[in-house]
This record gives structure tokens, sequence and C-alpha cells, in this order.
């Protein structure tokens, strides 16, 4: 098989020095100025239906750096906030094609602290990494070494909510192969009481990693709200300790959910999901923070790009499908099945397990999409019911 050569970042800690951390919390904020000085142009030229580009902002920048008022634009690097207008200019690329919404400003409080440098703001050799307008390279923690013989494209240095600093390194991964071929496939019908139900009958626990620390998490919030609001030393310890647990749930459940990934498209040639409306699910608001701890659109998201990473397919069938009420043995609908219900019995004597058999019928119905582009569409009990239809190409969303 032909090695597939894909960009992969790979993400590390450091620790900056006192000097480094101020230069780049400078860079964070001119980032987030340019970016929306340069939506608030647009925004303005929208409404006198006019169209300003990627180039017509960069001009803008020019002269912003030459007044007084924005003069401090130059006291950084001029690369992450070209960049800046990068980015703008694919999220109105985005917006015009209408795959997201229109873009909002950026917040100094809520919106993510981040700086993007290209091959002309950084320097890397020896396995140290500089950036423009710095005099020491980053003490970065090498958790796992680069490929062999590559040299980052991009680098992306950020900090989050818990004070954490982050570098990316944009990399050609020519390790990245294909795995040989087998003859296995796999339905996953998503869960809460489990996390995945597989269709061999495996079931997968739900780790509920928000749960387990929701106690340490409320102390905090209380702990937060005991705080005068403003701008006080006592207010941002108390918020830096609530973004260090929320930081800990989200790193354990990522890393399970890397886990699993890749274990499922190592085992199996073809995975079959349903494609859930997630937005949709968790405007219930019983179940809304036990479907946004599960994570599931992070899990499809890791699944997709790893199953083309290395040459495996995931076939999503319609959300519609009966797959809970459906006899995977005889083929018959059944009328009503409440959420209660985890067993039942079909009129042809075969007793279910409800998740089971809904990843049965999953994988059936994906199958056949796949062979023959049908039966991914609901089944109707009438004849001449509406036809089966095959599921499009999967794409990551924007």
């Amino acid at each position: 098989m032909k090695a597939t050569h894909v960009k992969r970042a790979f993400k590390y800690r450091f620790h900056p020095t006192d000097v480094q951390a101020a230069e780049l919390s400078r860079t964070f904020g001119c980032v987030r100025k340019v970016y929306n000085l340069a939506l608030a142009a647009r925004t303005e030229a929208w409404t006198r239906q006019e169209r300003v580009n990627y180039n017509q902002t960069s001009a803008m920048l020019t002269a912003w750096k030459k007044t007084e008022e924005l003069a401090y634009l130059n006291d950084v690097s001029s690369v992450p906030l070209q960049q800046a207008l990068r980015h703008l200019q694919a999220a109105f690329t985005s917006f015009f094609a209408k795959r997201s919404k229109y873009p909002r400003f950026k917040s100094r409080k809520k919106s993510r602290k981040s700086a993007e440098y290209t091959t002309s703001a950084f320097r890397f050799r020896d396995g140290k990494l500089t950036l423009a307008k710095m005099a020491e390279p980053l003490d970065i923690v090498w958790s796992r070494p680069l490929p062999e013989g590559v040299s980052p494209s991009t680098v992306t240095v950020s900090q989050d909510a818990a004070g954490r600093w982050y570098v990316s390194l944009l990399c050609e991964d020519p390790s990245v192969q294909p795995f040989p071929a087998i003859e296995r496939a796999v339905g996953i019908d998503a869960g809460l009481d489990h996390l995945l139900t597989l269709s061999t009958g495996e079931k997968v626990s739900n780790p509920r990693h928000e749960r387990r620390d929701r106690a340490r998490l409320a102390r905090a919030q209380r702990q937060l709200a005991r705080k005068a609001k403003g701008e006080g030393a006592n207010r941002a310890r108390a918020r830096r300790k609530v973004a260090k647990v929320y930081a800990r749930i989200a790193d354990r459940r990522r890393d399970h959910l890397h886990k699993l990934t890749t274990r499922l498209v190592r085992e199996n040639q073809t995975i079959v999901i349903e494609d859930l409306a997630v937005r949709n699910m968790v405007k219930n608001g019983k179940l809304a923070r036990a479907i946004s701890d599960a994570a599931w659109s992070e899990f499809r998201s890791m699944l997709e790009y790893k199953a083309q990473w290395y040459g495996r397919e995931v076939i999503a069938i319609d959300r519609w499908f009966p797959s809970s009420k459906l006899c995977s043995v005889c083929g018959s609908l059944q009328d009503g099945m409440p959420l209660h219900v985890r067993t039942w019995t079909c009129d042809c004597g075969t007793t279910h397990d409800r998740d089971v058999n809904a990843a049965k019928n999953i994988l059936a119905v994906g199958l056949t999409a796949s062979v023959c582009g049908a039966g991914v569409r609901p089944q109707r009990r009438t004849p001449g019911g509406q036809s089966a239809m095959k599921q499009k190409p999967l794409r990551r969303e924007p």
C-alpha cells in the first residue's frame, strides 16, 4: 500500500521565562485586536453591500501600525498578525459557503489565547525552537519525538484557561501508513449507560469523567462565587482553580477517546456509526450534561481522521433509522421502544439486548449502503415506501 503523507500537529507543553510570557501575552492581545479591527471593518463594509478581502485588510494593518493609537502593534512579530487576518478570511469563506455562522469578535476573557507563526517567524535547529522577537529558545517538554528528518511548517503557541502553555508544531509525518486490509467490520451504537456497544456484543463502559470530578468542580466554583467580581488577584486564582478542574476532565476524556478510536481503527476495516445530531440532543435538559460528558462528536471526529490516515472506512447511517426497534434476526419492526426498555423479545422468539441489537442493525444497513447504495433510510411497513439512499462520503466539518 502507498504511504499517505499527512500534515500532523505535535503538541507539547512548555515553560516560558517571564520575558517570554510577557512577549507572548502581548502577541495574543495584538492578534485579538487586529482580528477584531478587521472584522469590524469588514462588517461595516458588509452593511454598505461591499466586500473586503484579505489583501485590503492587510493594507489596513499597515495603516493601523502607522497611527499613534495602534503603534504598539509594531512591538510584536508581524507574522501572527497577518495569520489572524488569514484566519478571518477563512471564517468569511466558510460563512459565504454556508458552512458556518457569521464570524464573531474575540473576547479578552473567553476567547482562546493563541498566535500562529510561519517559517519566517521562527527558527528550529537541533531540537530547539526560537520564536521571532525572542532571544532564547522555548523550554519545551519533549514528551514524544518529532518524525525523523522533518521540520515544522507552522508553529502555534497557546495558553489555556488553566494557565498552561502549549506549542503545536505542524509537520508532514511520513510514518503514517495505511494498515494492512482485513476482513472485519463493526457496527457501533453510542449510548450513556455504556459509551459504545459494538455489534460483536462488546460494551465499552462510560467513564463519566465529569461526574467523577463533579464534587471537586462544585467546590472550586463555590470558592469562585464567593470572590468579589472584578480583576482582583483572589478571583483570578479562584478562576484558575476552576479551569484546572475542567482541564483535568477534558484531558482524561480526550486520552480515553484517543485510545478507544485507535483500537477500533486498528482492528476493523469498516466502521459503521449513526449520524447523531448532538447539537439538538443537548437541548434535552435532563440528558444534556451526560451527553456532553460522553463527547460523541469528538469521538466521531477522531474516528474519521484516523480512518482516513490508516486506510479504513467510516460509514454514517441516517439518524432516523430505527436500529433499536428492528429485529436483527427476522427484520420485524416494533411499534415503540421506550428508553427504559433494555431487553425485549421479538415475535420470532428472539430475545434482544437493546444496544447490541441496535449495533447489529447499524452494521447491516451500513454494509448494505456501502455495497449496493441502499438501506440507510428508515424502513416503512407499507410496500412501496420511501426508497433507500446511500450515505454521502464523510467529510470533517470546518
